[in-house]
């Protein structure tokens, strides 16, 4: 049985895309079966793994208006073991289409529960906001990765995204859990940067992953390519780093 993982934050510029397409072509490259869904209207993830946006004829607007299956959705993408549901354009207006659907918070949970058996991980890269599709993508999830950049607002809004996960504990899904907080654009130079982590770590301790996510060059270069970093340059600070926090996923969980 899979477990399906959101990657959430409403702030932008944070890293939730880098992750989500990162983490992704790290657990496949350590040979976990891997579903993509692209829940963000910008369609980075999508871009990254080599999917043209612009020719996305199925995509994650039909998988949750339900109007298309998942299986309809799913295509390749260009990392190993990895498949992708890409962002369709018209995914920017689901928000305001959902707002009169009955249940319109377990629309996603509805079209891709059934998906645990096929994948070892389902990764949801959010929009950086709390509206209705973050909410459906935490009510589809068994948990949650919250990255937090390490810079001065870093743990402005945390709050704000703290009660709303315990929200959608109470109400829509008693069994969502905070996988980890991952400190992000991390650079050991910086006075700053060090300050944020020992102020994470300090007060959510266990709830912070052990890897950091370090600022670096190449992991900004690879989306252009339209690749991971992993296909990108393996060798790199930003693949060993992705690479590590799938090795501590995979412990995490068994």
């Amino acid at each position: 049985m899979g477990k399906i993982i959101a990657i959430a934050n409403q702030k932008g510029g944070v890293g939730k895309t880098t992750t989500s397409v990162n983490l992704a072509a790290s657990l496949g490259a350590l040979e976990k079966r891997v579903l993509l869904i692209d829940a963000d209207p910008q369609a980075n993830a999508t871009s990254s793994l080599g999917v043209d946006v612009e020719g996305v004829e199925i995509g994650s607007y039909q998988l949750i208006e339900h109007s298309a299956t998942a299986e309809e959705c799913i295509i390749a993408s260009n990392a190993t073991h990895v498949e992708i549901i890409p962002a369709h354009i018209d995914l920017v207006a689901i928000e305001i289409e959902l707002v009169d659907k009955e249940e319109r918070e377990y629309m996603l949970k509805k079209a891709i529960t059934h998906l645990k058996d096929r994948y070892d991980y389902i990764l949801i890269d959010c929009a950086p906001s709390l509206g209705l599709l973050t909410l459906n993508a935490l009510t589809a999830a068994d948990s949650v990765i919250i990255p937090i950049q390490c810079e001065y607002f870093a743990l402005e809004g945390l709050g704000k995204l703290l009660n709303t996960i315990k929200s959608v504990q109470r109400i829509h899904n008693q069994d969502l859990d905070i996988e980890g907080m991952l400190l992000t654009m991390y650079d050991s130079r910086l006075r700053l940067s060090n300050q944020v982590v020992e102020e994470v770590q300090k007060h959510f301790s266990d709830m912070v992953f052990d890897t950091i996510i370090q600022r670096n060059v190449r992991l900004g270069e690879a989306p252009s390519f339209g690749e991971s970093i992993i296909n990108y340059d393996v060798s790199s600070k930003g693949a060993t780093n992705y690479l590590d926090l799938a090795k501590e996923i995979i412990k995490k969980n068994g």
